[in-house]
């Protein structure tokens, strides 16, 4: 979590406490249970989102924050459902646009490498309702799936090919990954309901690691 993000994070739980202290002793009346309060769990950690700077994309953010504010309006109804409805097709198209125009500063070699790579002749690592931690002497690239569990692979005295692939996948599940400090990282992301977030600080053109990352309600991290 970066400093913008605890910043922002802190201002909501100070706000909350607040809110909740002038309530006890009855300088104001305000029911924290309000119509549609939990659309808030959606809003909140979107709208934070959109500040983390160590997230490459932030569609999933934005998708999230449309979705909980329709959410919240419905729930007060000061929007009707039938009209959302009719809003869908345009909304789609603003998505895609919007895509099109944040997903422009994507590097094409880093798509372009991943693209070309046979992910069929990558290592598997699963954890389906379970929690695995790899640390492997050699690594040629993998392919990791976290579906309700975790996945912790530790790259950091590992023996690496000049360019390696991995393709990372959180489903309601969190994938952590730790590469060597002389190694850079080049990542392609793709947050659905999750978080996304590279902490790497290596340079070095001789020895990079292309990571294609998919975060549905989960999280994928790389340090």
């Amino acid at each position: 979590m970066d400093r913008i993000n605890r910043i922002l994070w802190g201002l909501v739980f100070i706000v909350l406490g607040i809110i909740i202290a002038l309530n006890v002793f009855n300088i104001i009346d305000f029911n924290i249970f309000f119509r549609g309060w939990w659309t808030l769990f959606i809003i909140v950690p979107c709208f934070i989102g959109l500040f983390d700077n160590t997230n490459e994309s932030k569609m999933g953010n934005i998708i999230g924050l449309v979705i909980g504010v329709l959410l919240l309006l419905m729930c007060n109804n000061l929007i009707r459902f039938d009209i959302i409805i009719k809003l869908f097709i345009p909304a789609i198209f603003v998505i895609i646009g919007l895509y099109l125009i944040l997903g422009s500063s994507i590097n094409s070699k880093v798509k372009e490498k991943i693209n070309s790579t046979n992910k069929d002749n990558l290592e598997s690592i699963v954890a389906t309702f379970a929690e695995k931690n790899e640390k492997p002497n050699k690594f040629n690239g993998a392919k990791i799936d976290a579906i309700f569990g975790s996945v912790y692979l530790d790259l950091s005295e590992s023996s690496i090919k000049n360019e390696s692939v991995i393709v990372a996948t959180g489903i309601f599940g969190s994938v952590n990954i730790k590469v060597p400090e002389d190694a850079e990282v080049k990542i392609k992301s793709t947050p659905i309901f999750g978080g996304v977030s590279n902490k790497s600080k290596g340079k070095n053109e001789k020895k990079i690691i292309y990571i294609e990352a998919y975060a549905v309600f989960g999280s994928v991290d790389i340090k």
